[in-house]
């Protein structure tokens, strides 16, 4: 049978992809599926650079807006509403392109993995909760250093709810979850893709992250986080771990100042970009598209990313 195509736009965050997508899918049909942990919640719009209706430009999008704050999202989850978007774009005889910058939930998806066996984990998951909880996140962060130090390297000590999901793992099967995404690298796709990978110049990418944060915070950033912790959200929520959240959230706790935490979130979003390209690096089958080779000029990136297309 005859693979149904799939685009993937990605890259790290604030390097354009927003742009580049709705021109893409405008010029084909296309509709986007959002692959970013933070975009799928309501009222967390300006702490995670939600695309709005205006720049939607009329393209359809799916999983934006979807679940509230204080539900909890993972991998299992996005796998299993990206699948049900694809669906119904191919139904409508269009083609999907999944946006954002979460390579993990990028991966489960092209390749297709099954997490039935995470899924149904004994009780260990909230173990590690309450150790967090009680202990603080560190202490599990390095148990993970010793059982999986690759995992270690690629997620954040602050990254909780990736920290744990590793370490069940690790739990469960007795193998580290690195060694599984290695495996899950080699499997055949059932898509007929192409994977692009917007970058540019590290200098200029940060410049525009801390751009990003200041713009954020003119916005009314605080405003925000303000009004979702009078909505009861607390720091140990899966919606509040996100970049931007959880440093403003410190700050109206007292725990840091306003100015310290805003420092934070830039200084991680960095970090953050930098494991972002470390991830993208690491796939199969991907095309790199420095910006900078077409002056940073939007139409032409457009025009290179059309001419990289099969022809249907």
């Amino acid at each position: 049978m005859k693979k149904p195509p799939l685009i993937i736009l990605t890259g790290p965050t604030a390097v354009g992809k927003t742009k580049a997508s709705i021109g893409l899918a405008k010029a084909i049909g296309g509709e986007i599926i959002s692959a970013d942990s933070m975009q799928v919640y309501r009222k967390m719009d300006i702490g995670s650079a939600k695309i709005t209706p205006e720049e939607m430009e009329g393209v359809p999008h799916h999983l934006i807006d979807v679940l509230d704050p204080t539900e909890s999202f993972d991998v299992v989850l996005f796998q299993k509403l990206a699948k049900e978007a694809m669906d119904n774009i191919y139904a409508a005889g269009h083609i999907p392109i999944v946006v954002g910058g979460t390579g993990f939930y990028i991966q489960a998806l092209l390749y297709d993995i099954d997490f039935t066996e995470e899924e149904d984990a004994s009780g260990k998951r909230a173990a590690f909760e309450r150790i967090a909880a009680e202990e603080g996140s560190r202490v599990l962060y390095e148990r993970l250093q010793e059982v999986d130090p690759k995992s270690a390297e690629a997620i954040h000590p602050n990254n909780v709810k990736r920290v744990i999901r590793a370490l069940e793992y690790y739990e469960n099967t007795g193998n580290p979850i690195s060694a599984h995404n290695e495996a899950s690298r080699v499997k055949e796709s059932p898509y007929n893709f192409v994977y692009f990978v917007l970058d540019m110049e590290r200098r200029k990418l940060y410049e525009r992250i801390d751009k990003r944060v200041d713009l954020m915070i003119e916005q009314g950033l605080v405003r925000e986080v303000e009004a979702l912790k009078a909505m009861g959200l607390r720091k140990d929520m899966v919606s509040m771990q996100g970049l931007g959240y959880k440093e403003i959230l410190a700050a109206l706790d007292g725990e840091i100042s306003m100015e310290e935490a805003i420092y934070r979130i830039k200084r991680d979003s960095r970090h953050f970009a930098k494991r972002q390209l470390t991830w993208f690096r690491r796939e199969r089958d991907v095309t790199w598209v420095s910006k900078e080779d077409f002056d940073m000029n939007e139409s032409e990136v457009l025009a290179f990313l059309l001419s990289k297309l099969p022809r249907q």
